[in-house]
């Protein structure tokens, strides 16, 4: 009888143990929570929904106009005009599936700042020379800082140079790689502050996650959108999971 309450204890503490490493990973949505009607990717609409859920980060893309206007955007470009080599001008009448217009980086922090729960995860699109990338981190950076809010920011990017320059202007920006060719061990040489690697990457790699998290880097996947793959990331005690469906993945961590 007296191994009873041992026993008890020993249960409650697995179970503990158990909720906590299903409960350590947090969701990143991609391209905002834009898979709801009414809603489009990388829209206003996008990050509201993705606050009201209040995951840990909403992720975007930037380019940069010829006028210095960071626009959001996946693809280069949008209604066969090349963000990078247009004027805003040439962009401000264009309009998102859902109505909205393309939304411009301060847009979105304006949204942003008046919550405290949701990060922006800032995706810097590669442009077509390492100085107009240079450029594009420099335009990015001064607007989060005038903005005031550098520690509700995570920055990822394909591009070795636009992740360097971040790094260079401050050691202490939270920078991911994307592309998957550099180990945890160059990673954390270079100074960056975690990867940020495609599943299948991962998945052919997969000492990788406890490797970087020994070595103090963060460790995000994506695009991670049934449950299988959800399931096998978080077994891994990976640290971020970016979706296309966080509510799926937030009844898998609860």
């Amino acid at each position: 009888m007296r191994k009873q309450p041992l026993f008890s204890i020993l249960f409650l503490l697995l179970m503990c143990c158990t909720v906590n490493a299903y409960t350590q990973t947090q969701i990143i949505v991609h391209r905002g929570y834009w898979d709801k009607l009414g809603s489009a990717q990388n829209s206003i609409s996008s990050l509201k929904n993705a606050i009201d859920i209040e995951v840990y980060g909403s992720e975007l893309d930037v380019w940069i106009t010829q006028d210095d206007t960071l626009v959001l955007n996946h693809d280069e470009g949008y209604q066969g005009v090349i963000i990078q080599k247009a004027m805003y001008a040439d962009l401000s009448a264009l309009r998102l599936v859902n109505g909205e217009p393309l939304p411009t980086l301060q847009q979105y922090i304006d949204v942003m700042k008046k919550q405290h729960k949701t990060k922006l995860i800032v995706e810097i699109k590669p442009h077509n020379t390492s100085e107009s990338d240079i450029r594009a981190a420099d335009a990015v950076v001064r607007v989060i800082d005038k903005n005031g809010i550098a520690d509700r920011v995570d920055y990822i990017s394909f591009s070795e140079p636009i992740c360097q320059e971040l790094i260079t202007l401050n050691p202490k920006h939270r920078v991911a790689y994307l592309s998957g060719d550099k180990s945890p061990k160059e990673l954390k040489s270079s100074g960056y502050w975690g990867l940020d690697y495609n599943k299948e990457c991962l998945k052919k790699n997969p000492t990788w996650i406890k490797e970087a998290q020994n070595l103090g880097l963060t460790t995000n996947v994506w695009t991670v959108n049934n449950v299988e793959d959800m399931k096998y990331f978080i077994s891994q005690g990976i640290d971020f999971i970016t979706t296309n469906d966080p509510q799926l993945l937030k009844g898998l961590l609860e």
